[in-house]
């Protein structure tokens, strides 16, 4: 066994959490977020980042269903998304007279809102990292989507959402490279196994 150098996560001074990254569309990063925000919940301050390395005693959360106990760590391909803001719909004048203000939108303009970068390491809790090993994609998002804010989940917002979570993790899936690390007190970036044949 060996410690594999996976690029470093960053994670908040203050309160030793996961932090996530967004750039604009020149590559310039505008923006820190608590991973726990990116879910849908609230934090009380601002982030500190600082590489995990730094921190002392980090928290170490499941990058799938959250919780506080992830044992292991993947590493696939860099994952980003893309997201982009309405700036414009158009619809017909009478379509919107005759509907009462509820027409139908002909087009909706858009433009760059921020890139999201999610990172080549992902931890996982014992749970996830069974339908990981399993290649369990549709048990995942299932786990997944139990553990998210109903405001993320409730009526039309779970296909929005599954839609999205499958985009996410068959990226993550579809790029994983051989082999996890074991998440272990002193070891944030993990204590990586090789398959036979991998160089250690």
């Amino acid at each position: 066994m060996s410690t594999a150098p996976v690029p470093e996560s960053l994670y908040c001074r203050r309160c030793r959490r996961a932090l996530n990254i967004r750039f604009n569309n020149l590559g310039v990063i505008v923006e820190y977020l608590h991973a726990a925000e990116q879910r849908g919940q609230r934090s009380d301050h601002r982030p500190e980042p600082m590489p995990i390395t730094e921190i002392p005693d980090p928290i170490i959360e499941c990058d799938f269903c959250s919780t506080p106990d992830a044992a292991w760590i993947y590493r696939c391909a860099n994952q980003i998304t893309d997201a982009r803001r309405v700036t414009a719909q158009v619809v017909a004048v009478g379509d919107y007279q005759a509907r009462h203000h509820a027409a139908r939108v002909r087009r909706t303009d858009t433009e760059h809102a921020f890139t999201q970068a999610w990172g080549e390491r992902w931890s996982a809790c014992q749970g996830c990292a069974d339908l990981i090993e399993a290649r369990d994609l549709y048990g995942l998002i299932g786990r997944v989507v139990e553990s998210l804010p109903a405001k993320l989940t409730r009526g039309k917002h779970l296909i929005r959402t599954r839609g999205q979570l499958h985009e996410r993790y068959s990226d993550v899936f579809d790029t994983l490279a051989p082999g996890r690390g074991r998440i272990a007190p002193g070891h944030p970036l993990g204590i990586w196994t090789h398959q036979a044949g991998e160089a250690p």
